[in-house]
């Protein structure tokens, strides 16, 4: 699988995608609501962020009537107004990503987790900030956002989120915000990164290499699902460049590497248990990358 990079929006064709988005699920009286840089941008800017590269929206499933049968309702009709929707089921919700005049619009439907629902990358959003969601004045029409919207930004992005961040550090602040503590016990999914190997838990490595392609000692390494409830692990890598992990599912996940003065957040990673990857900077591309670990072939391998 190649890396790709991403780029931000042509803004006038996103704010015509998210418009037509909106008239889609507004047909269907489905209730959504601004999210992550959408609802930042909208909320502190009064525009789409300059640099962002997706729209987000959002609904949170079993609120303001919303069914599962809902969902793939507006999936079919998204895909009849030529969206191209590609539909992701986990333990967290249902994650509609779709393009429309090459935009991306992600629509998650999050699932209520005890009292909560949990946000990319595993940030918990009490519930009752959507139950009664605020209208605000967006691009010549009304939209909703949590309700209080300073205190979802302030849960999402931190107390300084009327700071603009710019690309890159905005990927390590989001990261910052996972806590794995705060996920209920029964709902924890195990996920270990160590860079000591145990063969009877750890399936597969993640091999740091520096620009000479040289192994890196003691390298920082922060790792979480998007998919699964499971929060931050970190870890240091051992004498050949390696931190060693148990994935809990094949899925996204958020991958945070840093040695030296380098430092690089890979957001958007898929991984499969089981599967050994590398790790390469990119001496001209610090930021925005995807699929960027290389799987290598065959089981885990120590020599």
């Amino acid at each position: 699988m190649n890396a790709t990079v991403f780029k931000p929006m042509e803004m006038t064709v996103a704010e015509t995608v998210l418009k037509e988005a909106k008239q889609i699920l507004d047909e269907l009286g489905i209730v959504f609501f601004l999210r992550h840089g959408t609802c930042l941008g909208a909320v502190r800017e009064g525009c789409l962020i300059a640099w962002d590269d997706d729209l987000d929206v959002g609904s949170v499933i079993g609120l303001h009537g919303l069914t599962e049968e809902q969902v793939y309702e507006a999936v079919d009709l998204f895909s009849q107004k030529d969206f191209t929707p590609d539909v992701i089921v986990s333990e967290i919700g249902i994650s509609i990503e779709m393009k429309q005049y090459g935009v991306p619009i992600d629509w998650n439907c999050y699932r209520i987790v005890g009292e909560s629902i949990y946000q990319y990358p595993v940030v918990q959003i009490p519930v009752n900030l959507h139950t009664n969601l605020k209208e605000i004045d967006f691009l010549g029409e009304t939209f909703l956002v949590p309700n209080p919207p300073e205190d979802y930004l302030r849960l999402r992005y931190g107390s300084d989120w009327r700071v603009p961040k710019k690309f890159g550090e905005f990927e390590s602040a989001m990261l910052e915000l996972t806590d794995q503590s705060i996920i209920p016990a029964e709902h924890r999914r195990t996920m270990s990164l160590d860079n000591c190997f145990v063969p009877s838990s750890h399936t597969g490595y993640l091999e740091v290499l520096d620009f000479d392609g040289l192994p890196v000692d003691q390298a920082q390494i922060g790792m979480a699902s998007t998919t699964a409830l499971t929060g931050l692990e970190n870890a240091n890598t051992d004498n050949d460049g390696r931190v060693f992990f148990t994935l809990p599912v094949e899925g996204d996940y958020v991958v945070s590497i840093v040695y030296h003065d380098h430092r690089e957040v890979l957001y958007a990673e898929r991984l499969v248990p089981g599967l050994n990857y590398v790790y390469s900077p990119n001496s001209t591309i610090h930021s925005g990358r995807r699929n960027a670990l290389v799987p290598q072939t065959g089981t885990l391998h120590l020599t």
